[in-house]
């Protein structure tokens, strides 16, 4: 633990003082190329908590895509900003914190209250804005987070961003795409069920004892496995029972240490 916070606080932090002024300039004036800095912290804050990322399968590359995927703690959020330049869409609650909630709004994620029903429209025309501007935006359909053995069902409710996004872009080429989150291994060891307090954030753990728990166990293993992209047109709840079934089957190959399904078996 000690040489991580050490390595966080003279790379990380120096990091950050020097980027966030030029992030925020950025951010401010629209400019492109707003994903490279971003990409930059995640990648060196990744190494700094000892996450291994790799990946199995490709992203959507190209083109507006909406990204669903499994959720099991704060650590998803690094892991995949670290490998792929995206948008997250995240609880309210986030853009109040300190210096987390700045950093943030710089990464131009996506607020949603969770708490007001109405808010899912305003959130959804957001996130179809976004995604019609060509960005890769990542939504973790469970609306919550669990220990990363199985998938909650997904929520249909903000599904419907990428149909939106397709008339707001007018082209057909919006998807969807399933991703899957695993994280299978500390210090090379398979991960067990009781050691996932080391990585998750389970029922009512505080913000302290999950950021000690990560930063006092060895190096972690997560893979991030992408499923076959998924057209944007088709009713919304079928479109989440689909991609809840295939992030569901690469979870649990991934878990298992098992080949992943093909892509024809994946949707």
């Amino acid at each position: 633990m000690i040489l991580r916070l050490v390595f966080l606080g003279l790379v990380l932090l120096p990091f950050t003082l020097v980027a966030l002024p030029i992030q925020a300039f950025i951010v401010f004036f629209r400019l492109p190329g707003w994903q490279v800095v971003p990409l930059m912290f995640f990648k060196i804050l990744a190494f700094g908590l000892g996450l291994r990322v790799s990946m199995q399968g490709e992203p959507v590359a190209d083109g507006p895509v909406l990204l669903v995927a499994n959720h099991i703690g704060w650590l998803d959020i690094v892991a995949v900003a670290s490998r792929v330049p995206v948008s997250f869409v995240a609880k309210s609650e986030i853009a109040r914190w300190p210096v987390v909630g700045l950093f943030a709004k710089l990464h131009r994620t996506i607020f949603v209250e969770r708490t007001r029903r109405t808010d899912s429209r305003r959130t959804a025309n957001e996130m179809s804005t976004r995604i019609a501007e060509g960005a890769s935006v990542v939504l973790f359909a469970e609306g919550t987070s669990d220990i990363g053995t199985h998938v909650l069902p997904f929520r249909s409710a903000l599904m419907g961003a990428a149909s939106t996004a397709m008339g707001t872009n007018g082209g057909s080429q919006v998807v969807i795409q399933p991703l899957a989150i695993a994280y299978t291994a500390i210090s090379g060891l398979p991960l067990s069920r009781h050691e996932r307090h080391q990585v998750a954030w389970i029922g009512d753990m505080g913000v302290g004892d999950n950021l000690a728990a990560i930063l006092g166990s060895g190096p972690k293993d997560v893979r991030l496995a992408f499923g076959a992209p998924l057209p944007a047109n088709g009713d919304r709840k079928v479109t989440a029972r689909t991609a809840e079934a295939s992030v569901r089957r690469m979870l649990n190959a991934l878990n298992r240490r098992e080949p992943l399904p093909s892509a024809a078996n994946m949707v």
